[in-house]
């Protein structure tokens, strides 16, 4: 979305303000065109023989959206079994899907080999109990590298108190596991979170799975995870994923050399796919002045977008109904009966009650950590593919509150 004139608008001359009449407000927006120039970014800095970027639907779980990743030629990456299924309704193939659960059971995981997908183990005991069982599907082994990355410590899932993954130290314990069970390890993964800047912590990282796959002959792909940054703010810093792509292409095709053949390198970002191409309207319903502050209190809150309560994250907020007002400071709140502060002190052109604003970066991590906390309607999502608009999903209403109710029937019940 762009300022054109006195006046902001999407791909194709689209109005954002003739959208949140359409379709009413709060409303998600997401711009596909974001999506597929993301996408592309990556497979083009990566200079290897076999590419593969699994998009984590974590991030944003939309039918339509995973289907233009299909669309794109990409992978999925899952956490859990109800992922697994969007994925394979939405058209992709088991073989695309990766399954990389945390502190889930045995059971869930016998339901993913049941779909064909390939499965990522992150725990010694759930590995041992999968080789005495499955001992002829194929597995990927999650790694922790003890690596301290990512933009807080809410995001770092690579580090040596992290439940995810198999520390690195219990190499020999995994491969005596693998040994006695006959498990066919068929890749090497790790993530050690998001938000991370630093090409070197990719490369740290790189050098553990590479000497760790040097012990396991079978291996088709290494996983790299992702939490590769992207901009926030204006001038905001970012990963160079050109500069890490060049890097790890060398070093990727060096161990490929080494190893005796090519192997696939993987990726699965999910916020450097869809962050920015999300955008997300509210009404301003008051503006009220206090002693020391002007509040803007708009028609949404935590229940819609999460983020900047939970990881105290930072989204760009612009009066979209006036472009070219003059800027006052506004502290921006929400309608849910909790402190739900989406900005202190903001810059935002005069606002007025009536009045649209637009937080960006609004495509990960914020309609899929929706709730109906307060009772509230949870808002309906729109994509703008080629210069058009598309309802993707629907308001909540009335009803979607309480169908899955069982209302109790005081008046038959003996006291």
């Amino acid at each position: 979305m762009n300022l054109e004139g006195n006046r902001y608008l999407f791909e194709g001359g689209i109005d954002p303000l003739e959208l949140c009449e359409k379709y009413d407000c709060p409303l998600y927006v997401y711009d596909t065109n974001i999506m597929k120039r993301q996408y592309k970014r990556l497979i083009d800095a990566f200079k290897v023989k076999k590419i593969k970027i699994n998009y984590a639907c974590k991030a944003l779980t939309n039918l339509s959206v995973l289907k233009f990743f299909k669309r794109l030629g990409s992978g999925l990456d899952t956490v859990s079994i109800q992922e697994v299924r969007l994925g394979l309704q939405v058209g992709f193939k088991p073989e695309d899907i990766i399954y990389t659960p945390n502190c889930v059971s045995l059971e869930e995981i016998k339901m993913a080999v049941e779909y064909g997908v390939k499965i990522n183990i992150d725990n010694i005991s759930i590995l041992e109990q999968f080789g005495q069982e499955l001992k002829n599907v194929p597995v990927c082994i999650r790694i922790n590298p003890h690596i301290m990355a990512g933009g807080s410590a809410k995001i770092s899932v690579g580090h040596i108190d992290s439940k995810f993954g198999i520390s690195f130290h219990q190499m020999p314990l995994v491969k005596r596991v693998v040994e006695a069970t006959g498990l066919k390890v068929e890749g090497i993964h790790m993530h050690t979170g998001s938000d991370i800047m630093d090409s070197e912590v990719f490369l740290m990282g790189a050098e553990i799975l590479f000497n760790t796959a040097k012990d396991f002959p079978d291996l088709q792909y290494i996983d790299f995870g992702s939490g590769f940054k992207v901009p926030y703010k204006p001038n905001d810093i970012s990963t160079d994923i050109e500069d890490l792509g060049e890097k790890i292409s060398a070093r990727f095709n060096a161990f490929c050399e080494e190893y005796g053949r090519d192997l696939t390198l993987m990726f699965e970002p999910g916020k450097f796919l869809v962050s920015e191409s999300g955008y997300f309207f509210v009404k301003v319903n008051v503006v009220k002045q206090t002693l020391s502050t002007v509040f803007a209190g708009v028609d949404s809150g935590l229940n819609h977008l999460i983020r900047p309560m939970f990881y105290n994250s930072y989204h760009r907020i612009e009066n979209v109904s006036k472009p070219t007002a003059k800027p006052r400071i506004y502290t921006v709140v929400g309608y849910i009966c909790e402190t739900d502060t989406f900005g202190v002190n903001r810059k935002i052109n005069e606002v007025q009650e009536g009045d649209i604003l637009c937080f960006y970066n609004a495509g990960a991590y914020c309609y899929s950590m929706s709730s109906n906390y307060n009772s509230r309607f949870r808002p309906a999502e729109v994509m703008i593919f080629e210069g058009k608009d598309y309802l993707i999903r629907e308001r909540d209403t009335m009803e979607d509150l309480v169908k899955k109710q069982v209302e109790m029937n005081f008046d038959t019940v003996e006291v």
